[in-house]
């Protein structure tokens, strides 16, 4: 029988299979390690994502990650939701391969309104390759823009952002090296899929199914399967044939009378004192730990919802989490303004209540973890 949990114990837990805290199974070291573990982390925000590996690889900074896209390990695409996330570079193969027809299917409406054909996404691709060749390996998408312009494909409108999201579906270019010359490092170049991706990984169907759900599960568990056919975007029959393979790969968990799958070595955890109910977090916006399922009230209790995503439009702030639970929100400060409500001169909390003064030095701690973060190296 599956062992009965709290929602405030779900939570935590959650926090232990992210490698958010560290337990004996956290991931290994380094960036690479991480998302690795995690499988993919969604990235529509650059810096928050490298704050996001970097909180689960205690001691790296911004640097260290940056380096992991810069060698090749990291690539950042779109391989889910019709939204960029950042994966291993060899895992994005596999990924595309159970995702890319669905997403491609269900942005045909768009992509008729935008005038993109066949033809047209041939023609941009040709065009990128070359571009691509002609620029040392690398390019800019403000180079990819104007070349396309040139070549009378238009760029306004989305247009060309739903070029560039084909190209990458397709499997034709991939969002690697970080071009530092522009603006504050928060963007990449954009590079050849094939020649970048040095050796990306191969399976057939049917074992990037069963991949993907033990990875996800692993990663996020306890997560449900409504959790992950959001995540993912899977189809329940595929969903399903990928969980059979599994066998007692993974484990349960009840809570308020819903099952939650779960890595065993997360469910071991329940053996003890669950780690986390001091913890005090800064998360980024879009992190994994509220953006990796459809149900987040474990986390962030439904009055809150509203002061984390202001106006429901998708747009998640940074969190403050204590014990697991959403208790705030923060942002980096900047300059000298509001210098008083600063912590370690970086960090400019906007609380939900009281913290407790061995909370407000936990935050204190976390505050200067991610200035160190940013430093150069």
């Amino acid at each position: 029988m599956s062992p009965s949990v709290t929602p405030t114990v779900l939570a935590r837990l959650r926090l232990a299979a992210q490698g958010i805290l560290p337990t004996s199974i956290s991931p290994g070291p380094g960036p690479g390690d991480v998302v690795r573990s995690l499988t993919a982390l969604q990235g529509q925000d650059f810096p928050g994502v490298l704050w996001s590996i970097g909180l689960r690889s205690p001691g790296s900074t911004r640097a260290a990650v940056e380096a992991a896209f810069n060698s090749g390990e990291l690539v950042r695409s779109w391989p889910m939701r019709g939204t960029l996330h950042v994966t291993l570079a060899e895992d994005l193969g596999w990924i595309l391969s159970l995702t890319a027809e669905r997403m491609e299917s269900g942005m045909s409406t768009r992509h008729r309104e935008l005038e993109i054909t066949t033809a047209d996404v041939d023609k941009v691709r040709e065009l990128a390759l070359a571009l691509v060749a002609e620029q040392g390996g690398r390019v800019s998408r403000d180079e990819l823009f104007t070349a396309f312009e040139r070549a009378g494909q238009g760029t306004k409108a989305q247009r060309g952002y739903h070029l560039l999201f084909l190209l990458c579906l397709q499997g034709t270019l991939v969002q690697g090296p970080i071009n530092s010359a522009a603006g504050n490092g928060n963007s990449q170049f954009f590079v050849s899929a094939e020649a970048w991706i040095k050796n990306p990984r191969a399976m057939d169907r049917e074992q990037a199914l069963a991949e993907l759900a033990l990875r996800y599960f692993s990663s996020h568990g306890p997560a449900t399967i409504k959790d992950f056919q959001w995540w993912s975007k899977l189809t329940l029959k595929d969903i399903s044939a990928g969980l059979a393979q599994l066998g007692d790969q993974l484990a349960s968990v009840v809570c308020n009378g819903v099952s939650y799958w779960l890595a065993p070595e997360t469910a071991e955890l329940l053996g003890g004192t669950v780690p986390g109910t001091r913890s005090l977090l800064l998360l980024p916006g879009f992190d994994e730990y509220l953006l990796g399922y459809t149900d987040r009230s474990a986390a962030l209790a439904p009055h809150h919802a509203p002061l984390t995503v202001p106006g429901g439009n998708g747009v998640f702030k940074a969190t403050v989490v204590a014990g697991g639970k959403v208790a705030g929100t923060w942002r980096k400060a900047q300059g000298m303004a509001e210098k008083q409500r600063q912590l370690a001169g970086v960090v400019l909390p906007e609380l939900f209540g009281e913290l407790s003064p061995n909370q407000t030095r936990s935050l204190e701690k976390s505050a200067t973890a991610y200035k160190r973060f940013l430093l150069p190296n």
